[in-house]
């Protein structure tokens, strides 16, 4: 089943060429079937990059999605043309005011990680977006600074500051093998990081009901569950496209940003050849066991998500 785009989102184009099955609004309203309803709070400044990333993954499932791509009420992106914004996204406190609900919302990560979380500009609205999820949406999926957000928020565990930057790409074990999100999995997996910040394995730990499903013996916990609130973290980026550490790498070199050349992502670790991807099965893997989960276990009638079951 296709993903359900604007045909004239940039994705839309992006995503055909590579065969991924798309589909606009008029053939979507043919079919008479629910697609799962998936919200993108899209944090991230690059939206066009971030939302074809996500598209990409959340649409190779054999089920129709039908994505929302959602924005802070108040912040103004700067790396996004106001038409593209204007045209595509709704801001939060719309959706808000509408009532309506999602199967699904992926929280982007946002290049803030220096900050305090109470020190975010837009912190009190993205604290009533985690809150609203509670009772409006059925499985959310907090990405990078927007899990650690999450898992803050929820449970006090707090994000510490690094003395370098975990930059490349890093083998991960898989500690929880029976887990339905990571069915199909290796024994482990490379995943692509990119993060001055790390959260700490005996701080999740004590936590009741947050359970570690990915971590590295390098960079730390990655995929945590927290079934109580109906959620999942990642601190890393397995939506990253094949070029994506090297966009990060040549920006910095330009900017004069010291910065070390990704580990295990070049071959060689040669940043004059072209990168290697290693994480694209996984990463299809991890988003589409995600979708049937929900597809399994949301209500059919969407107005009855947030509500205790009969």
């Amino acid at each position: 089943m296709p993903i359900k785009i604007p045909a004239n989102l940039p994705a839309f184009e992006v995503l055909t060429r590579e065969g991924v099955m798309v589909m606009g609004e008029e053939a979507a309203a043919r079919q008479d079937i629910r697609p799962l309803r998936i919200g993108l709070l899209n944090l991230m400044p690059k939206k066009i990059q971030t939302e074809t990333q996500f598209a990409r993954l959340i649409g190779a499932t054999p089920v129709q999605i039908e994505l929302s791509l959602i924005r802070m009420t108040e912040h103004q992106t700067k790396n996004t043309a106001s038409e593209h914004m204007e045209a595509f996204y709704r801001p939060f406190a719309e959706v808000e005011a509408t009532g309506e609900k999602f199967d699904g919302l992926i929280i982007t990560g946002a290049p803030i990680e220096h900050l305090p979380f109470t020190e975010v500009t837009y912190w009190d609205e993205l604290v009533r977006v985690m809150d609203w999820t509670q009772t409006h949406v059925h499985s959310t999926f907090g990405v990078c600074w927007g899990g650690m957000a999450m898992i803050y928020h929820f449970h006090a565990v707090e994000k510490h500051m690094l003395d370098h930057k975990a930059f490349g790409c890093f083998r991960h074990r898989n500690l929880a093998p029976a887990s339905p999100y990571l069915r199909g999995f290796s024994d482990d997996c490379v995943i692509p990081v990119s993060r001055w910040t790390e959260m700490r394995q005996p701080e999740i730990d004590a936590v009741p009901g947050l359970v570690t499903l990915l971590g590295s013996d390098e960079v730390g916990p990655c995929l945590i569950e927290d079934q109580g609130h109906r959620a999942l973290y990642i601190f890393n980026h397995f939506e990253y496209d094949s070029d994506t550490l090297k966009q990060e790498y040549d920006r910095d070199v330009a900017n004069g940003t010291p910065i070390n050349v990704p580990l295990n992502y070049y071959p060689g670790d040669d940043p004059s050849k072209a990168p290697q991807n290693r994480w694209r099965s996984h990463a299809h893997l991890l988003y589409g066991n995600w979708i049937n989960q929900i597809y399994q276990t949301t209500p059919f009638e969407i107005d009855r998500i947030g509500t205790p079951c009969p």
